[in-house]
């Protein structure tokens, strides 16, 4: 997979495109992305994702909140794996916005010659969102290329969504946001030094520095898997301001305790997939409270490790 961050630095052929914000990559997505991707190549065109950053809604004032499920390079990284051959990554901005449809669609088409656009059901582009399906389908045969209109993807009789899945991570709800996402949600960051207050408790966490644009799940202890130097661990991972230490109003934080793993880990990378909720965050009356709490978080999350087959089930 190639990624670009612009169409100016593209000029191929054929492409067989869909265009989106495709935040978070999740089952509905990936139902277009897959089957575009099989069709082109069965015909050995390039698939191509044109996305934006930041979120067009963000620019246009229609969201407040700059959080992503997925970084830029993840959401590339994601694409990828379903069979894309380009990402484009094209920056959004108020020049891009006061584009009408066919004057954007026209200039997608110097670069990748559109063969076939797939879009979705609700899709619209274009100054005022004129350039829904219906007005797509009116260019298509000025342009040049055929549509295909993908239906919503939908389960358990609700359509899935990268705000429904915002809005479940906001209630801590990580196994069903796993569910509409087809894989656990993930944050990434590198290890960065905290106060140590963990290790001189005996319960050492990873401080992880993740992007500021990026949701973090509702406040409270998760048990997840981590992955350090492509080996995958277990972990408790706390998210939150740390009540018990800090104001109720700072910052949160992400900090994780891998279980069965004893190493330097500062300036390193991980990531973390949440698996489950396991408690709200507390303040705690004491240290030692703290701590005899931890520990059977740490006890808990093993069983529940174990019960689904994953690993550092022990002790």
């Amino acid at each position: 997979m190639q990624q670009y961050w612009s169409l100016d630095d593209v000029q191929i052929q054929n492409a067989w495109l869909t265009i989106g914000s495709f935040d978070g990559v999740h089952r509905g997505h990936q139902e277009i992305v897959h089957n575009l991707a099989a069709g082109a190549h069965s015909v050995g065109a390039p698939a191509v994702v044109l996305t934006f950053h930041p979120h067009p809604a963000l620019v246009l004032g229609k969201r407040k909140d700059a959080l992503y499920l997925t970084t830029p390079e993840q959401r590339a990284e994601l694409l990828g794996e379903l069979g894309v051959d380009l990402v484009i990554i094209q920056p959004f901005n108020l020049s891009v916005a006061g584009l009408r449809a066919e004057e954007f669609l026209t200039l997608i088409n110097t670069h990748l010659h559109i063969k076939e656009l797939w879009v979705g059901y609700d899709f619209a582009m274009g100054k005022g969102r004129e350039g829904n399906v219906e007005k797509l389908r009116q260019l298509s045969d000025t342009i040049g290329y055929h549509l295909d209109v993908v239906p919503p993807f939908v389960v358990d009789g609700e359509i899935v969504s990268s705000s429904r899945i915002r809005s479940l991570l906001a209630d801590g709800d990580v196994s069903e946001a796993a569910r509409l996402l087809g894989r656990p949600y993930q944050l990434s960051g590198e290890v960065v030094t905290g106060d140590g207050r963990g290790r001189t408790i005996g319960v050492p966490t990873a401080n992880l520095a993740i992007w500021p644009e990026q949701q973090l799940p509702k406040a409270g202890v998760y048990v997840c898997r981590a992955q350090v130097d492509g080996h995958w661990l277990g972990a408790l991972t706390n998210v939150g301001p740390r009540p018990t230490f800090e104001p109720e109003d700072a910052a949160s934080r992400v900090e994780a305790h891998l279980l069965d793993f004893h190493a330097d880990l500062y300036g390193q990378r991980i990531s973390l997939e949440f698996l489950e909720w396991l408690r709200p965050e507390e303040k705690f009356h004491s240290v030692q409270a703290l701590v005899d709490q931890m520990h059977l978080d740490i006890h808990q999350g093993r069983e529940m490790l174990a019960a689904v087959g994953l690993n550092n089930p022990k002790k």
